[in-house]
This record gives structure tokens, sequence and C-alpha cells, in this order.
């Protein structure tokens, strides 16, 4: 569907989007390429979207030396890089960055840390609110939160003024026991209202949408339950390898890479029940409830429903060479680590009882795609001149994460022309055409929550323990007992391996592609 045969009303805005309170933002690992790519950009967009407090500032911290023009000229590349017609606001932006440096294990350095804010504080007449970013790895996490403690920098006012937050990145621990460890080290000096777990995925325009598309619609609410879906297609497809990161990747795998965070945070936002307001903890909540809901697999499940895979050797469709994964740089010779998984899993509750949800990711994919496919039941009977209900095309729900977001609503359709002949056709919805702007980056929404202290779209610490309660004893079975679920090679460049197939036919199911 093209721009020109789109037809879409936009009403009147529910809502406006209003600048939080003046605060400042500390960033660790400013030097790194996370803060490079994703959070310089991000901050720039907000600055230019007027979304930035009136009095803000911005102080990297990390172990490199550079005076505040090296790091303004860091950040003036990397916001060129993701804006390259912002060179007229880049100036301005620029005045509001500063610098100071340190090991991230030296007291002295959180010392210094906190004369250096203070400072920024009175330069930019900026309140004392600060906001932590932890661009780091994750090793470094509680250490780096109690020498903030122990530098006074967490410490809030009596009634929360001002405040004191914690952003982290992912992973939140490796598995059930070190994600509890970690949660017991932060808690001891922060409060939970002051951790912020950050996933991306949860800022993406369509997955903030799904709520709004679910309770705000009567036509789709009422058919969303066992009684009309035939089953949920939830898939995360990545065309790039893993790059630099092989070191990180060989010690994590896709399951706690993927699974663990962003799959079970989209299945939980697509399966939830209607919270009783949007208020932040009330959505948490329900997420909550719905990932304890979910059936765990048994070891006869991990044998027929969850396959795992591994890429091997292959060529990209323009016939352009593709590393096998045991020959990527910094991956273990021999590396059993899983690139790829496909599961086939139940939600054990009353609107959810006897539909499959099947969940896929991985690596070297034939293009990068996210999207949540909902697929309804078909027609009880079939009067268009098939011989059996199961040869009507079903009705598909398709929400798109990327590369580019929107709706898709595929239904059956006469084809024009003097013959009665049915057709599939897409109503389809993309952000960028209908309201005329590409969305925000997900990192735009996330920091700007963060300010304001909404934690809607954040992990809380329930919700990941209970995604490690589900996903730790199949690690633990992958280990003790590899031949339960055999590592699959699958051609670089393709869907993964024959065995996911399998699984998915057995239960009376194709892929989409």
């Amino acid at each position: 569907m093209s721009p020109a045969d789109t037809r879409v009303t936009i009403g009147r805005a529910m809502c406006e989007e209003t600048p939080p309170e003046p605060c400042g933002m500390v960033i660790f690992g400013a030097s790194g390429d996370l803060v490079a790519r994703k959070l310089l950009p991000a901050l720039f967009g907000l600055f230019r979207r007027g979304l930035l407090p009136e009095r803000f500032f911005m102080l990297g911290f990390a172990r490199t030396p550079m005076t505040d023009d090296d790091f303004r000229g860091r950040v003036s590349e990397s916001i060129l890089a993701a804006h390259p017609q912002g060179a007229g606001q880049l100036d301005d932006f620029l005045a509001l960055c500063r610098y100071t440096y340190g090991d991230y294990d030296d007291p002295a350095a959180y010392t210094n840390l906190a004369l250096c804010s203070s400072e920024c504080v009175m330069d930019y007449h900026a309140a004392e609110n600060l906001l932590f970013y932890l661009a780091l790895p994750p090793h470094l996490h509680a250490g780096v939160v109690r020498h903030l403690h122990g530098a006074g920098l967490t410490a809030e006012g009596e009634n929360g003024s001002p405040w004191r937050r914690v952003v982290f990145e992912k992973p939140f621990g490796h598995d059930l026991a070190s994600a509890l460890e970690l949660d017991s080290r932060l808690c001891s000096v922060l409060r939970q209202e002051q951790i912020f777990r950050m996933d991306h995925y949860l800022g993406k325009e369509t997955v903030q949408s799904i709520l709004m598309f679910r309770f705000a619609n009567a036509i789709f609410e009422p058919l969303w339950n066992r009684g009309y879906v035939d089953h949920v297609q939830i898939t995360v497809a990545e065309s790039l390898g893993i790059e630099h990161r092989g070191a990180y990747y060989d010690s994590a795998g896709c399951l706690r890479d993927m699974f663990q965070n962003h799959m079970m945070q989209m299945l939980a936002l697509v399966a939830m029940e209607p919270p009783t307001s949007f208020d932040p903890e009330r959505v948490r909540d329900e997420r909550v409830k719905l990932l304890h809901s979910i059936r765990p697999w048994t070891a006869d499940d991990m044998r027929h429903w969850v396959v795992r895979g591994q890429y091997t050797q292959g060529v990209t469709a323009e016939g352009a060479s593709l590393a096998g994964y045991r020959h990527e740089p910094r991956v273990a010779e021999g590396s059993t680590t899983e690139t790829y998984v496909a599961a086939r899993l139940f939600i054990d509750n009353w609107r959810w009882q006897g539909v499959p949800f099947f969940l896929r990711s991985g690596k070297r994919m034939p293009r990068k795609v996210s999207e949540i496919a909902v697929t309804f039941r078909r027609v009880p009977h079939s009067m268009f001149g098939m011989h059996s209900k199961s040869e009507m095309p079903a009705n598909v729900l398709v929400l798109k994460i990327q590369p580019e977001e929107g709706i898709d609503l595929h239904i059956q359709a006469k084809q024009p022309g003097p013959k009665s002949c049915m057709a599939t056709m897409a109503l389809a919805f993309k952000y960028r055409e209908i309201f005329g702007i590409n969305p925000p980056d997900a990192y735009e929404r996330l920091l700007l929550d963060c300010m304001l202290g909404d934690r809607t779209l954040f992990w809380s610490r329930e919700g990941v323990e209970a995604s490690w309660r589900l996903i730790t004893p199949v690690l633990d079975t992958w280990c003790d007992n590899p031949q339960t679920s055999p590592l699959h090679q699958y051609t670089a460049g393709t869907w993964g391996p024959e065995a996911a197939q399998r699984m998915i036919s057995a239960a009376g199911r194709q892929w989409r592609r």
C-alpha cells in the first residue's frame, strides 16, 4: 500500500509530552560503543524536540583520559553520524556536555565525580536531581553502585527530592542465582524505585502500542483469547552475526541474550491481562503475572519443543561469504553456544489455555525482522469452493517492530474480476507513512521516562526473577544433559535449522517467512 493509497484520519492527540524537571545525567562508560551509537544520538533527539529539561547537563565518566573538548569532539562525531541534518543545533547541545575520568573501582574517582557533578549543578543552574546510566559490562554494576553510595551520590531527600536514579543495561544476571544475588546487592544501597532495568525493545513504538491497540479498541479485545486465536508467533531475526561481541556472546548465547529479556517482555505485553489502570506498577504487575503463568518446560518438552542451533559458513543473497560461528573472532574453538533458539510454550490461564505460542530468534538469518504475528482461527465452514476449512487462509494480525514499525492485518476479500476468486489482502499501517516522520529511537522514549520517573517500560525485580525461573532450567539441562536438546547446525543466511521446522510442523503450523 503506497502513501497515496492510505486513508487514515489522525484524531486529536490525547496527551502532550512535557519536559522533565531540571536534572543532570551521568553516563558511565561514556567512551564506549553503546554510548556513541545509541545514548548520545537519543539525547540529542530529545534536545531537538525540546524534551530535555530546561536546565540540564550531561557528565560523561569513563577510564579513558580526555578533556571536556576531547569528549565534545566524540559527542559531535556520534551525533552527526546519526543526525546529519542536526548540525545547526549541535553547538548548543555540546555546551551541555562535560567529562571526567577515573577507575571504576577507585573510591577517589567517585569523590571527584561528586565534586564534578556539584560544579555542573551550579554552572548549569540545574537541580541536584541525578540520573546515573551504567553503560558498562554487567560484572561492574554492583561495584559501581556501592561506590556511588559510598560517595553519597545515591542519597535522596526525605520526600524523594532531590531524586537519584540508576539505569542498568541487560543482562540482569547470568542465571537465576546470579540475578537474585545482583538484586540483593543493589537493594542494599538503593530503593526499588531508584532502579531502572533497561530493555530497549520496550521503547519501540510498536511494542508500546500493543497495550493501546489491545485495550483501547473494542473490535480486537473480545477476540484476544483462546476462542478466536489459533496461535501466536514471535520472531526476532537478525541478519548480522555476533560482530565484535564474540567474548560476551560466547558466554551468553541466544537464550540468555534474547529469550530471557526481549522475547519474554514481548510475550508478556501481547498476552497479559488488562491492568486496572495505566499506572506503571499495575502494568508491571500484570506482566509479572503473565510470566508466572507460562508452563515450565519438562525434560520431555525440551526434547521435542525447544530447538537450539548454531550457524555455519554460508553466503549472502549477493554471494558474499559468511563465516561460521566457530570461526568468528573471540569465539572458543569447538564452541557449543547456541545462536538460534525456537520454542513452543503454553500459558496456563483462563484466556490462553491450549493456545500455543511459538518463539524464535537467531543470528545470520536472511533478513532483519522483529514481529509478533497473531493468527486467528479459521472460519467454521467453507462455502467458497474449497474442500475444507483448512484450505481457507487464516486472518493474521502482524505487529511489526523492526526494521519498519507498523501493523498489518491480513484478511480475505474478493479479487477484482468476473469470477468469485478470493485473495488475501493486507491492511497495512506504517508509522513513517501515516505520521510523516520516522518513529523516535527507542532510547529516546526510555531516557525520557527515566528522567520522568516512569517505570512502565522497565523490568521489575519480580519480572526478572520470573523470567530466569523459566529459562535457567533449560540452560542447566543443556549443560548437564546436552543430548536432551542437541545443537543443530544451520547455514548462515538461512532461516535456521530444519529441526525448528519439524518442531512447528509437528504442532500443525508453519513458520511465517
